[in-house]
């Protein structure tokens, strides 16, 4: 790498070291940089300027910390170098890359871009390329000896692990075949500490499991390491080598989202094959839709792991034989990433709260106070904490909702209100910076995020109220919120919902179970029956639904009735406007093409609106900003505004 690619040669390193000896570990208030810039709550700046952290990568040592996310110097990867009084200096921009992967001595970061694996030196400004460009490439991580990088690439058809020398000597070698379905991106290869093989989740053996195997690097021998659990995590070594620990989910139960039994896999050279400890303990772990993943302390003594509870994620630990499970963070807000190696003594993660979105953190595992290490996101002009509280549901049920209330809101003022009912029907509204309610309450609306039933973060029985009964009493808790909110003096009797993805399914599913509760609706990117679209949803939503449903359509023709959302179009009354992408593999565009033909065919008015280019998680801000536009330019036309008492 030519001097010219530094930055300023290993001198920008000595003097970030020196700048955070000399200044000690940052605290919370506006480290690295001073204050965060201040914006005006507004569609734009929500979806073309909204910076913040989006991950955080430890090494190995615990000797630096790779932010990635969107900070003063732009969207790229940022460098936080460990002092020698033990707390991380300022962040400094590094170069563009995300999703950084450590090499064993830390010296080294790897990553996917251009559909290329990029390697770059601690110090390069510019990350060189190891191989040539191929398709679906992601996941990087380095060989315990840094000689190698395996990584998952869909230039086979199929999800599948391939093995690339770091300094680009050879061209890339696949290891795997047909590992996992090319449509299912979840998972990432684990090493074994000695080299030998690699550690993956396939569904080799039948396309319903996500199950543990063991591949040779050398020869690419395999072997089937789990059988009774459906993996919900990337699986994780013990630092020894002799155990691996796993979120997951047992077989013969249902597929729970968001928690997961943490379970430790042992005796893995049995030659009646390895067993399958669920590590018992009084909370579950959270795998935040197979986006975390549990870690090991230094002596294998202690498993680290995030849980969410009511809204709010914190990390915990818990003994690796089982026992009591305790908090290792107390913090208000949710966490979205954590990074932990065994050797680094530090956890760091990503956290946000109601009113400031992503920063980094890092807390020291001998215990003490979480340090902010970024001051990356802004601060919004006229945001303010929603309140916390719970409303009696049809049945006495006490359901949790979070209420936002308009800034501007005058004494005797009544305005609208709205129910949010969240998306992935077993996940849950997080206490985390949700942009779109605020901006809704701006805009003169009250609004009430709802945790209904089914969801995570309330223990298991809480969430066991949805299974086989998806989009029926889960809706008439939606009607139970608006039933709540017309008795707030400051609402004018109008409600109406929305929500993408199941919240999607929600609104549509409350308006015809409890129309007279609702007076117009947004469904978003939303299944309104299974029945005609599971065969054209991806893998990941086949499993949803027929775990969620107990079976098949023609195994479990009833429960997949209550779900059909599409039959009770006629028992609805309030006006609706109905948003799809239309290259959505999650939730097929047949949803929405089947739900306005029914309309059509009864003679009811729906306004309707699809966006060519755009999959599940819409990506392009143009899209976002017209969506949301739509959304509040609707809900004023049917429900008003805001009037003076």
């Amino acid at each position: 790498m030519k001097d010219a690619n530094r930055l300023v040669g290993t001198s920008w390193i000595v003097s970030l070291i020196l700048l955070a000896a000399a200044c000690g570990a940052p605290g919370d208030a506006a480290p690295g940089g001073g204050a965060p810039m201040a914006l005006d709550l507004t569609l734009d700046n929500i979806h073309r300027n909204n910076t913040g952290a989006r991950g955080v990568s430890i090494s190995p040592d615990g000797g630096y910390l790779a932010i990635s996310g969107s900070g003063p110097e732009g969207a790229g990867l940022y460098l936080a170098a460990r002092g020698e009084g033990g707390g991380f200096g300022p962040p400094r921009f590094w170069l563009q890359g995300s999703n950084a992967a450590w090499s064993p001595g830390g010296d080294r970061i790897a990553f996917a871009a251009g559909g290329q694996i990029r390697v770059a030196d601690v110090g390069d400004v510019e990350a060189r390329p190891a191989m040539e460009a191929m398709e679906g490439v992601r996941a990087p991580v380095f060989s315990p000896d840094g000689r190698m990088i395996a990584f998952y690439s869909t230039a086979s058809g199929h999800q599948d692990i391939w093995l690339v020398p770091a300094d680009g000597s050879a061209p890339p070698r696949q290891l795997t075949e047909a590992a996992m379905a090319l449509d299912d991106p979840r998972f990432a290869p684990a090493w074994r500490p000695d080299g030998r093989e690699i550690l993956y989740v396939s569904n080799a053996s039948d396309y319903w499991h996500d199950d543990l195997w063991l591949v040779d690097v050398e020869t690419g021998d395999r072997r089937q390491l789990a059988r009774t659990l459906m993996a919900m995590s990337t699986p994780v070594w013990s630092p020894e080598g002799d155990r691996i620990a796993v979120f997951g989910t047992a077989k013969d139960e249902y597929w729970y989202e968001d928690l997961s039994y943490i379970y430790v896999i042992e005796d893995l050279e049995a030659g009646a094959g390895a067993s399958e400890r669920i590590v018992d303990m009084q909370v579950h772990a959270t795998d935040a839709a197979m986006r975390h993943a549990p870690s090991w302390s230094a002596d294998g003594a202690f498993i680290y792991f995030p849980y969410l509870e009511r809204g709010t994620v914190n990390v915990w630990a818990v003994p690796a034989t089982g026992g009591v499970a305790t908090r290792v963070t107390h913090m208000e807000g949710t966490i979205s990433s954590v990074s932990h190696t065994a050797g680094a003594g530090t956890l760091a993660f990503v956290h946000s709260s109601p009113t400031r979105g992503g920063e980094a953190y890092a807390v020291d595992l001998v215990g003490g106070i979480p340090e902010r290490l970024t001051s990356f996101s802004p601060s919004w002009r006229t945001v303010a904490a929603p309140r916390e509280i719970a409303f009696p549901s049809f049945d006495g049920l006490r359901i949790q909702g979070f209420l936002y209330r308009p800034p501007q809101l005058e004494e005797g003022a009544t305005c609208p209100a709205l129910v949010q009912v969240h998306g992935g029907g077993t996940n849950s509204y997080q206490q985390g910076l949700n942009l779109t309610e605020q901006y809704l309450a701006s805009k003169g609306f009250v609004v009430l995020a709802i945790n209904y039933r089914g969801g995570s973060g309330f223990g298991r029985e809480f969430q066991d109220l949805s299974v086989e009964d998806w989009l029926w009493d889960q809706a008439r808790d939606a009607g139970a919120a608006a039933d709540f909110l017309r008795t707030l003096p400051y609402v004018n009797g109008k409600v109406g919902i929305y929500g993408g993805s199941y919240g999607g399914s929600m609104s549509l599913s409350a308006i015809s179970l409890t129309p007279d509760r609702f007076d117009a609706a947004v469904p978003m990117r939303g299944a309104y029956s299974k029945l005609n679209t599971l065969e054209y949803t991806d893998r990941l939503g086949k499993i949803f639904s027929i775990t969620g449903h107990g079976g098949t359509p023609e195994e479990r023709p009833d429960t997949y009735a209550k779900s059909n959302v599409v039959s009770r179009i006629g028992d609805i009354t309030a006006p609706v406007l109905l948003m799809h992408g239309e290259l959505d593999r999650r939730v097929p565009i047949q949803n929405f093409e089947n739900a306005v033909a029914e309309f059509e065919r009864l003679g009811k008015s729906v306004e309707v609106k699809t966006y060519p280019d755009e999959a599940h998680g819409f990506r392009n801000p143009d899209n976002r900003v017209d969506t949301w536009s739509r959304l509040e330019e609707f809900f004023t036309r049917h429900l008003g505004a805001c009037a003076t008492g």
